[in-house]
């Protein structure tokens, strides 16, 4: 038997046998084909065999239909193929059609839909708005699967649910000058998929460094928007810059920007207790966000969230001191001038010595020493000194 391609590794998933929507009945199909002809990358060829010898076995037994697939685990158990990452799982599903959807078959000859750049970044924004939790194997109601490449198929409106191994054939190559809202920023591991790969959407520059842009992402625990420094918090140098192939024009390149009333409201200082030991809210992720676009990027290894962690106090604490404050004024806890200043922009960047600061201790400052003024010293004047009068010069007179 030919060996097929090698694909990507996925963790073995096989929907339930009750479900008859056509999503779940196609991807039970495409496990019985080997790769090459469009099956499952993840399936092995010991359970497709399983799968025919057992359907094989209920027409000999004069069984009216296939009988139950007994599941093969896989060597070591299941998802022992999946390797440890020391980041943030990327693990995603392969190509396949919508779910529950009519769709379009795995690997087939797609062709690219057109669509503005401000198309794609609104639909990216409707994810962020139902805050679609991570779930390489669960598909949201407009049927792309929710783990990253899944999110940008649902962006780019491909009709399909690709993988990071398949997103490029929708795409052209750009550069990093060139990017404008609506690209990706994407990042494929061929030899391990699962280690590393991901792809996030572009969604602008947010200042003039470029060094910092707004990305939409789908990442556990769910999907996200916020200030990313270029091109990515880790294996930055092996994500490329891409642009929907089927762009349409009349978009003007550029991100329409509408706040929508959360946003506004956080503008304004939200109070101290929403931040601190036990906080989780979208202030703390607000506060990260506008950190990082002050220099604190070094203090966050995966990027801001919404769970309170030494990370925003360390960087919080290093904008107070960027500002000249000590004492209360620079315990890592923001208060409404720390809050006004980020908003504001103002104020003094967060230095990049690449030094993190130890913990924040409350520094009291020593009670002030009070001055007691000298005693003013009285200034008697000397006694004046009587000054004798000039001696009178004789005038001589000449005498006849």
């Amino acid at each position: 038997m030919k060996a097929s391609a090698p694909g990507p590794v996925f963790e073995d998933y096989e929907p339930a046998r009750e479900c008859g929507c056509s999503g779940c009945a196609d991807r039970r199909r495409l496990r019985l084909l080997p790769a090459r002809d469009g099956g499952h990358p993840a399936a092995s060829g010991g359970a497709r065999r399983a799968l025919v010898a057992a359907t094989a076995a209920s027409v000999v037994l004069g069984g009216s239909g296939p009988a139950a697939a007994v599941p093969v685990p896989l060597p070591g158990g299941t998802g022992a193929n999946i390797p440890a990452d020391p980041g943030p799982p990327t693990e995603q599903g392969g190509p396949s059609g919508l779910h529950g959807a009519p769709g379009q078959p795995a690997h087939a000859h797609v062709k690219p839909r057109p669509i503005t750049r401000a198309e794609i970044i609104n639909r990216a924004k409707t994810w962020v708005a139902a805050s679609v939790p991570y779930d390489m194997e669960a598909y949201w109601a407009d049927g792309y699967r929710q783990d990253c490449s899944g999110y940008v198929s649902m962006a780019w409106n491909l009709g399909t649910n690709e993988w990071t191994g398949s997103l490029d054939e929708f795409a052209v190559r750009t550069t990093r000058n060139e990017l404008q809202p609506g690209d990706i920023l994407l990042f494929h591991n061929p030899s391990n998929p699962n280690k590393g790969s991901h792809v996030v959407i572009f969604g602008g520059w947010t200042d003039h460094t470029h060094n910092y842009y707004t990305a939409y992402e789908q990442t556990p625990p769910g999907t996200r928007k916020q200030a990313t420094p270029y091109a990515y918090w880790k294996n930055s140098a092996k994500y490329l810059p891409y642009r929907y192939k089927a762009l349409a024009s009349g978009s003007g390149g550029a991100e329409t920007v509408t706040e929508t009333p959360t946003e506004v409201q956080s503008l304004a200082f939200p109070g101290a207790a929403q931040f601190g030991p036990g906080a989780d809210n979208s202030y703390v992720t607000r506060l990260g966000q506008m950190l990082v676009l002050r220099g604190g990027s070094r203090f966050y290894s995966e990027g801001p969230g919404p769970r309170w962690t030494s990370a925003d106090l360390n960087a919080t604490r290093a904008f107070q001191e960027a500002q000249g404050w000590t004492g209360d004024g620079a315990d890592g806890i923001p208060g409404p001038q720390t809050w006004a200043l980020l908003v504001q922009g103002g104020g003094k960047d967060i230095a990049s010595d690449g030094t993190s600061p130890a913990p924040a201790k409350p520094q009291v400052p020593a009670p002030a020493k009070p001055q007691v003024p000298a005693p003013a010293q009285s200034q008697v004047p000397a006694p004046a000194k009587p000054e004798a009068p000039a001696p009178a010069q004789s005038q001589a007179t000449g005498q006849a």
